[in-house]
């Protein structure tokens, strides 16, 4: 910029400023952040949090300053460059595996290298037999190979049985055959697969050699079993003969991933390329040996949706600390009822209240189900490893429905925290654009959320056929099975809830979990008693899923509360609020439901508009405190609107004014000439001239 417009770095914001504001907005609330953040995360993470930011912000290549501006090739090798000097200095420091999940988080940039450290992982941790194991895990965790998992294909995603890519048993060469026998069998959308990977995961049909009734060979399907293969040259990194692998070009998000297409043509790998801790080929007779539970193939799938529900929290959290922050800066407008000078916080109008506030406490109500989802899938694999797969399908029925509502929450609370925040909102100084892009992924990857929600509607049918087939002298052996059995033999049609002035969330909990009930046994008689086709239930399906999820964030909230320690009274005030809100806010969307299940009475739903408002107005005076107990750095939010220090307008206008490379350039609109940047000599750059 010329030295003559300097003048414009001496400007200041009107009065109050952004920093002022956010000082008031803080002062105005006793909640003990630091407190708030403990209980929240713990002292382990805050801790690593703070040991390992400042090694990232101290190296220039992962600075974020002007990476919203680079075209896609550029950010996949800015996102490589930054995965092997994170690789390297995992080496320097001696970080364990927490220390780099960490170092990942604080970076918010899909690493090429991500598929290697989690789904090509968890599956040879799940999926090998113990000579597998050691052989695989010593290439992986010493990084002498990079791992890929290949599964969806360009015809078949949710539907894992219907892949098309063989592989065939040879008997004769003690080998299997891979194969993609049409185009909609090539491999596609496999991240790491594209330009990193060195070796995958392949997910393909099971073929052996039988002999028929006329004594001819003919090749059965056993179903899709995993096998594990390199699939590019040791030297030259070019994909090996008989596979064509490539990048699929430009996506929503995901910009430095390079998901892949992949397929082969009579590729051969070894009898020890079929992951075989579960099911196994004889290599001498051909005998296929099959899995004493077919679910354990759910495993790899089962931890990435742990992973997802255990995030959720984290992301949202991040578009409500900018939101809340921005908001409460934020003017427009004089109140018509106030006589003050000033203009109004957009964060006091109830218009945005309404899509914030119960965001915020959306965030919160999904911190206690992650964790609580973290501690069922830790006991259940701990279970399975002792041998123990009868807890299994509850978990894979669990994480489905959590799935597909937490990443539904989060996905639409970051696009209504962007709408909230008006024009700016729009713009790269969110904060929000790589955050809203990259997690539109989550609602389709490891299972649709539309499909996934008929596993958890399953299992609820399954545990009610239970409940009614036993009968009343039945113990219930879980709690799924207690509510479906209180609502079936205790009054199933009681009214639950009379009022909403309750201090005591206990009714509330009770009321999602009787419509939850309610709703199972709607389906269970469409489904069993009237022989209604499934199809025609699906949607009827994703409802009762929702509602059984809903009832589990509302139920881990009150619980969560109710055993928190190590708070003060005033601030375990504020978040019973965020929980009634959470309640409240959800209940009055499927109000409908509630009444029809005689959940709620409909004195009490008429008056939920109402109550929302007062909680709204109750803890927007907490608002910024409870978003700075998510304790996310500025680095990691790298957002103007969102600064912790409030400084918005400074930030807007350096990131437009100092940081935008098309700033520092001079161009030439004159249709008449072919020059597009004046004084440019590049005629080979279609960037410069036509």
């Amino acid at each position: 910029m010329s030295d003559s417009n300097s003048w414009v770095d001496h400007l200041k914001p009107a009065s109050p400023d952004g920093a002022t504001t956010i000082a008031s907005e803080r002062a105005q609330s006793n909640i003990n952040v630091d407190a708030l953040s403990q209980f929240l995360l713990g002292t382990t993470f805050l801790e690593r949090q703070n040991r390992i930011l400042p090694i990232l912000q101290q190296d220039p290549l992962f600075s974020k300053a002007t990476q919203a501006n680079l075209g896609r090739p550029d950010r996949y090798m800015l996102g490589l460059a930054r995965s092997k000097r994170m690789r390297q200095i995992v080496d320097r420091h001696q970080w364990d595996d927490e220390d780099y999940e960490m170092a990942k988080y604080l970076l918010d940039d899909v690493s090429p290298y991500q598929l290697h450290q989690t789904m090509f992982r968890q599956t040879l941790l799940e999926q090998t037999n113990p000579a597998q194991k050691k052989y695989w895990m010593d290439l992986h965790s010493s990084w002498t190979i990079i791992g890929a998992y290949a599964q969806t294909e360009l015809g078949h995603g949710s539907n894992v049985r219907g892949i098309e890519l063989t592989a065939r048993w040879d008997q004769d060469t003690r080998e299997f055959v891979l194969h993609s026998p049409t185009l909609t069998a090539s491999k596609w959308w496999n991240g790491t697969l594209g330009r990193t990977a060195t070796h995958s995961i392949v997910a393909a049909q099971l073929l052996l050699p039988e002999k028929n009734s006329r004594g001819e060979v003919e090749y059965k399907s056993y179903g899709p079993h995993m096998f594990v293969t390199r699939v590019r040259d040791e030297k030259t990194h070019q994909p090996l003969p008989g596979i064509v692998i490539g990048d699929i070009g430009p996506k929503y998000g995901y910009a430095s991933m390079d998901n892949a297409y992949m397929l082969f043509n009579n590729f051969r790998i070894p009898h020890d390329a079929m992951l075989s801790r579960y099911s196994r080929v004889d290599p001498e007779t051909g005998v296929y040996h099959k899995p004493e539970n077919p679910a354990v193939a759910y495993g790899s799938m089962t931890h990435a949706r742990k992973r997802i529900i255990l995030a959720a929290r984290l992301v949202l959290a991040r578009a409500v600390t900018v939101a809340v922050r921005y908001c409460s800066i934020r003017r427009q407008f004089r109140d018509k009822d106030s006589t003050g000078p000033l203009e109004s916080a957009v964060l006091d109008y109830p218009t945005v209240q309404i899509r914030i506030l119960p965001l915020l406490a959306t965030a919160y109500a999904l911190h206690f189900t992650g964790e609580r989802m973290g501690q069922i899938y830790d006991a259940t694999r701990a279970s399975i490893d002792d041998g123990d797969l009868s807890r299994l399908i509850d978990l894979h029925s669990l994480s489905s429905g959590l799935k597909s509502l937490c990443s539904d929450l989060a996905a639409g609370g970051i696009e209504t925290c962007r709408r909230s925040m008006g024009g700016h909102g729009f713009g790269g100084g969110s904060g929000l654009v790589q955050l809203n892009a990259d997690y539109l992924s989550k609602p389709t990857v490891e299972g649709d959320n539309w499909m996934i929600t008929q596993q958890m509607a399953r299992y609820l049918m399954k545990k009610a056929e239970i409940v009614v087939q036993k009968g009343r002298e039945y113990v219930p052996a879980n709690e799924t099975e207690e509510v479906l059995y209180r609502f079936y033999y205790r009054g199933g049609q009681r009214q639950v809830l009379q009022g909403l002035d309750e201090e005591d969330g206990e009714q509330l909990v009770k009321a999602f979990a009787h419509r939850a009930a309610w709703l199972t046994f709607q389906a269970y008689d469409a489904f069993l008693i009237q022989k209604r086709s499934w199809n025609s239930l699906l949607v009827q399906m994703h409802e009762l899923s929702h509602a059984q999820s809903e009832y589990i964030l509302v139920a881990n909230f009150a619980e969560g509360l109710a055993s928190a320690g190590g708070i003060d009274d005033e601030t375990k005030s504020a978040l019973w609020k965020n929980f009634r809100l959470f309640a409240l806010f959800t209940m009055q969307k499927s109000a409908r439901q509630f009444s029809r299940a005689g959940a709620v009475s409909e004195e009490a739903l008429d008056s939920l508009p109402d109550r929302i408002l007062r909680l709204m107005q109750e803890i927007r005076p907490h608002a910024v405190r409870l978003v700075d107990a998510w304790a996310i750095p500025d680095y990691l939010l790298d957002s103007a609107l969102g600064r912790s220090d409030g400084r918005v307008y400074e930030d807007l206008f350096h990131r437009a004014h100092r940081l935008n490379p098309l700033n520092r350039m001079t161009f030439n609109p004159d249709y008449r000439t072919d020059e597009i940047v004046k004084g440019s000599n590049d005629g080979g750059s279609i960037l410069s001239k036509l």
